[in-house]
Formats: C-alpha cells, structure tokens, sequence
C-alpha cells in the first residue's frame, strides 16, 4: 500500500484540537486546602458525634517519642471535649529530632517539664551511644584473633605427602 506524503501531510494540518463542533471539558476546581479523599468531611462528622469544640490559640503541638524523636505539629487543627478529656489534634505532622527543637521548647516548659526532659535527654545519649557502638562492631574492620599456628598445619599435609 503506498501513502501519498502530500494527501497524509494534508490531514495531518486538518487535524484540530478544540474549535467548533469539539467537545468541552469542565475543569472541577477543587478548594485549597482540602483533605484528598475527603477525609476531612469524615472526621468533622466523626468529631460532631464527640460533642468536640475547636480549640484556638495553639501554635504548635509536640509529640515525643520513646526513641528520642518528636513528632511536631506546626499550626495544628484542634478540637477537644474538656468533661470527656478528649483531644483531636490534626495537620501536617513532621517527625524531628530532639535536638533540633530544644531551643525552642525551654521557654515553653515548667519546672517539672524540665526534669521529665532531662531524664528524655538522658535516655536519647544513653541510645545514642548503643547505636555508635553497635556501628562500630557492625563495621567488620575488626581482624578476628588467629587460633593456633598455621604454618604447622601447612607442614602437616607435606609430611603425609612424603611417606
């Protein structure tokens, strides 16, 4: 089957995206800040049910974990129920260490704050070093001591050999 180039260039100009006669497309604008999967519909129903009221004024919420990590939330959602003591704390959570957020949580603690902190502070250099030296012997640049005499045991089979 031969294609006349000049007839198949032809079409291909024809062809048009768009234009009278072409069929439209609506574009669904989705609101900022949405929850994919409208998950944020489902818990504001779920937080309803709880007879839950919004909290305002928190800034920042931190979370700390028993290995020395905080979970931190930076202008969380909040709603809470204060007769049931129930809390929902949502938004964008980011997992950092300790160490970065010290200067800024001081100001923020009380006195006994500060002895439960020391005491975490305590336990994360205390893991710290287990890790460094688990590092250390999971290198493998250690040689393992030698056992016995090698050149005995390669004049043995020379011996054998002789006889």
């Amino acid at each position: 089957m031969v294609l006349d180039q000049e007839k198949l260039a032809k079409l291909q100009a024809a062809t048009r995206v768009g234009g009278k006669g072409a069929p439209r497309r609506k574009v669904v604008k989705k609101p900022k800040g949405a929850v994919a999967g409208g998950e944020d519909k489902k818990l504001q129903a779920a937080l309803k049910k709880l007879a839950v009221q919004p909290m305002t004024g928190i800034e920042e919420v931190n979370m700390f974990k028993e290995d020395g990590n905080v979970i931190h939330i930076a202008a969380p959602k909040i709603h809470g129920a204060v007769g049931s003591n129930t809390l929902a704390v949502y938004g964008k959570a980011q997992d950092k260490e300790l160490t970065e957020l010290i200067p800024d949580i001081l100001s923020q603690l009380g006195p006994e704050s500060l002895a439960s902190l020391r005491k975490l502070a305590e336990s994360y250099q205390a893991l710290s070093a287990q890790h460094a030296a688990a590092q250390e012997g999971a290198d493998g640049d250690d040689v393992p001591e030698v056992q016995g005499n090698f050149d005995e045991v390669e004049k043995a089979p020379e011996a054998d050999q002789l006889d």
